[in-house]
């Protein structure tokens, strides 16, 4: 049976028994304390933990899932795999463990051509919790399963929570035998490694308080309404009705992992080695397709970096396995785009998209693979010439940060060298990084008020109607107000609050559009001015202000008025930013995707995907193609319809995003189309003008434009225009001769900068034989201590101690030390001869002295070394301490 065949059957069961059919929701997960989305149940936390109230009693699902703590055992063994789909049952509140237990049994026993999954009853085995003799009295007397194969675990193994306080609950499992070949008779106790969990049913029955995250924490008592969650791995399932002993030889994976194979020229089974390079590639290129189809971009960080990691581990393993450095993604994304699509058809309308994202990021470390390879080779080779055995995590540090090279890589090579790395000193250097960046901005999206407040407001009033499509003003009712983080009766005279109405012409903070502001009176009674508005859950807008007068209280009626002309050049900034996108694709094809945006008062940027950098003509052509729209002064029309409708009609859908059933569509005639919930123009000459003022790279794979719009665009030409206007003056030349004056003007600048560089150079050089005749004597040591004058280069420095070194007799011990600030940072040079170095004067170890005293390091060559620092005041201190450590 295949893969797909399996996902339909278990949702058609449970809809026929009542549940509602749940689309799997997005690998991104909302909640903010997840990077992914990793177990079947995420998505149904909220309704679990009591924070919104669910639409069904009763629902079932197929969850993609991505679990990231088991990224580096993938391959080793195969069982384990970084994506992976639940299937699920849920009750909230409905039914419990009487109904839960015998429908999970039925499916899997009942026959195929009956719509079930046919397993044997024979070799099914059950496990509850030691002291859960409800659910084994309903195994045993309801089911009819054999007490004796009814085994009972304790809590480690057979309790679930979420590791907090919360909903918890015993757990039921259900084993497959895998049969004699496989291990020991005698049930999951006796082996788990031949009996092995297919499905997992939770008893949401009791709440527990602190404690530890498996055991050692209290039951409080029996929750108010009893809840089912279950899980059952997809590919699992697939593997023992397949009839294959793992996961990488059912349908969808191992159509993969048998492409690869023929990729590299190997073949799985052949070699253990290869077997687990194979493996990986198959498990990442169908984790990293998904994650893409799901808008996660390769990048440095959080789930980005997730992505990365599996597309560079997947490269790396495809050149080793086949001594071949070329391109091999575009073809296993393809077969994972084809062995995943019966189950998740979307992938198929994303393949562009999909392909751009992972091309892109394939071609970038190629370069990365190359250049990081041969550092960290050099990095290995120091490690092993001082009898050391661990690569510092300096090196590991900048490898990663400086040359994009990932740190997990950084760990295989130095395996496979016999090498550690030093990963605390690493992991030290991280933390630095991360202490020195921004605050994360989620912090600033969702404020400080804890999520259960405002889906407790969403849940008792509903969600927030928004009128702003027609209306700038409107009567409302202050549902809540929070400040502090917290629910409050009322706000006064410069408290900063967020208030919740009932309805809202204030346009929330979405799609790359930024809120409107304005002002929400109580007539005669306060004022509040709001500067921002976001959505911290689905439905729900807070309006983010400080009270500027009076007071506000719950249930006020208040009016609420935004500011029009700020509304109205933010819209006209959005539909540019549809303009933009739709030039953008007629140029670079329909791979181009949108990856972001920002459509700020007059102004916008918009991030797509792109393998090349955009020229000064590329971007001519996109504003060209957009002010032609303009002049034809096109209607922008809205209107809402199905989903599957609006992508028939050929409307772009942002990449990531996630839609309901009834979906937006803003078009402007045939030229462009897009699911869309921001406000617009109502023609597209209401936009004046669009100015295009550049084009820059933001990430992998990923560019930016950025435009003015309207007046802004108007302004920024007239600027321009006068600035021409003062060059062509100063110049005495016409306009369209400018650029071949500045042209001149800047070859001649440049060949004066080098005629002066090479005449200080020679200054510096003939002093050499002053320097020579004023050699100090040290015993018998001859020392040329210099401070050169500012503007020396560090070259210039560099190139003066070896002449001065070369011009004195090698027969005697000679050291050279010449500093110099170029551009206040001081650089300071230290050259020997084979006399001092017998004698022990090597230039790395004097060079490490001055450069100390300078405030910074170096080192090099005993013949020659260079160092610097940042104290500029501090050159005379370094030659003397040089001084100092020849006369020791």
């Amino acid at each position: 049976m295949e893969t797909a065949e399996i996902a339909r059957r278990f949702l058609s069961y449970f809809e026929d028994n009542g549940h509602a059919v749940v689309p799997s929701a997005s690998l991104v997960a909302e909640d903010p304390t997840l990077l992914l989305v990793n177990a079947g149940m995420v998505p149904f936390k909220p309704y679990f933990l009591g924070q919104r109230i669910p639409k069904w009693d009763r629902a079932t699902s197929v969850q993609k899932c991505v679990r990231t703590v088991d990224i580096d055992e993938v391959g080793k063994t195969s069982r384990h795999a970084s994506f992976f789909q639940m299937l699920g049952n849920f009750s909230f509140g409905d039914y419990f463990k009487e109904r839960a237990i015998p429908l999970a049994w039925d499916l899997l026993t009942r026959p195929a051509d009956e719509g079930g999954f046919g397993l044997p009853a024979e070799r099914l085995w059950v496990t509850v919790y030691h002291d859960d003799d409800e659910a084994a009295d309903i195994w045993a007397d309801s089911v009819g399963v054999a007490p004796d194969r009814i085994q009972r675990f304790g809590m480690e193994e057979n309790y679930w929570s979420m590791g907090v306080p919360g909903p918890c609950g015993p757990c039921s499992e259900i084993f497959w035998d895998r049969g004699p070949a496989f291990g020991e008779e005698g049930g999951p106790l006796a082996d788990e490694d031949r009996y092995i969990e297919l499905w997992n049913l939770v008893f949401m029955q009791f709440e527990r308080g602190p404690g530890g995250v498996k055991k050692d924490y209290p039951i409080l008592g029996e929750l108010p309404k009893k809840n089912i969650d279950t899980g059952m791995g997809l590919e699992r399932l697939a593997g023992v009705l397949q009839g294959v002993d793992n996961i990488y030889e059912t349908d969808t994976l191992g159509r993969i992992l048998h492409r690869a194979a023929v990729l590299t020229g190997t073949r799985y089974g052949d070699h253990h080695t290869s077997d687990v390079g194979l493996r990986v590639i198959a498990d990442h290129m169908r984790t990293a397709t998904m994650l893409v189809s799901d808008g996660v971009q390769p990048s440095n960080e959080k789930r980005g970096y997730v992505l990365r990691r599996i597309l560079r581990r997947s490269v790396r393993n495809l050149r080793l396995l086949s001594g071949e450095d070329r391109n091999y993604l575009h073809d296993l994304t393809e077969t994972s785009i084809n062995a995943m699509a019966d189950i998740y058809p979307e992938l198929r309308t994303k393949a562009d998209a999909i392909h751009n994202v992972i091309d892109t990021e394939e071609k970038n470390f190629a370069d990365t693979l190359r250049s990081g390879t041969t550092l960290f080779n050099r990095a290995a080779e120091r490690t092993k010439s001082t009898g050391g055995s661990v690569v510092s995590g300096a090196d590991a540090f900048q490898l990663h940060d400086t040359y994009g090279f990932p740190i997990d890589l950084t760990l295989e090579m130095a395996a496979e060298q016999g090498l550690s790395v030093d990963a605390d000193a690493f992991a030290e250097l991280m933390q630095r990084q991360r202490d020195a960046a921004k605050a994360d901005a989620r912090a600033k999206k969702q404020g400080n008020a804890d999520l259960s407040t405002y889906s407790a407001l969403v849940d008792n009033a509903g969600a927030t109607e928004f009128l702003g499509y027609s209306e700038s003003e409107a009567e409302a009712r202050v549902l809540g107000i929070i400040s502090g983080g917290e629910s409050v009766p009322a706000a006064r005279e410069g408290d900063k609050v967020e208030l919740v109405l009932d309805r809202t012409p204030f346009y929330a903070e979405s799609g790359g559009q930024l809120a409107d502001h304005g002002t929400i009176e109580v007539p005669g009674q306060g004022v509040v001015d709001i500067a921002d508005v976001q959505r911290p859950v689905p439905g729900l807008s807070a309006h983010r202000g400080t009270v500027r007068s009076g007071v506000i209280t719950l249930d006020d009626t208040v009016r609420a008025v935004i500011d029009i002309d700020r509304r109205a050049s933010v819209s006209r900034a959005h539909s540019a930013t549809h303009l933009i996108h739709s030039a953008l694709r007629n140029l670079l094809g329909t791979g181009t995707g949108q990856a972001g945006s920002e459509n700020q008062p007059g102004r916008l940027r918009f991030d797509f995907t792109a393998n090349r950098q955009l020229g000064n003509a590329d971007l001519a052509q996109v504003e060209e193609e957009v002010n032609a729209v303009l002049a034809n002064d096109i209607e922008v029309r809205d209107f809402q319809t199905t989903l599957d409708e609006a992508l028939s009609m050929g409307a772009l859908a942002m990449f990531g995003e996630k839609y309901g059933d009834r979906v937006r569509v803003v078009e402007m005639s045939d030229y462009s189309r897009e699911l869309c919930g921001g406000t617009h123009v109502n023609a597209t000459g209401q936009l004046g003008l669009v100015k295009v003022l550049g084009e820059s790279s933001i990430g992998s794979g990923v560019r930016r434009v950025e435009a003015a719009v309207g007046i802004d665009a108007l302004r920024r030409v007239s600027r321009e225009s006068l600035l021409v206007s003062q060059l062509s003056e100063q110049l005495k030349a016409p306009r369209e001769e400018l650029p071949e004056r500045i042209d001149g003007l800047v070859g001649r600048l440049r060949s004066a900068e080098k005629e002066i560089e090479r005449l200080r150079a020679e200054q510096v050089l003939a002093s050499a034989p002053r320097l020579v005749a004023e050699a100090r004597e040290l015993g018998d040591t001859l020392l040329v201590a210099h401070h050169a004058p500012d503007g020396t280069t560090g070259d210039d420095a560099r190139r003066l101690a070896l002449d001065v070194r070369g011009r004195i007799p090698s027969d005697r011990p000679v050291v050279v030390a010449v500093a110099a600030v170029p551009k206040d940072r001081p650089v300071v040079v230290v050259a020997t001869n084979e006399p001092a170095r017998q004698r022990g004067l090597r230039a790395g170890d004097l060079v490490g002295v001055a450069a100390r005293a300078l405030g910074g390091g170096g080192g090099g060559k005993p013949d020659v070394a260079q160092g610097g620092g940042t104290d500029a005041g501090a050159v005379d201190a370094a030659l003397r301490a040089v001084t100092e450590a020849v006369a020791q």
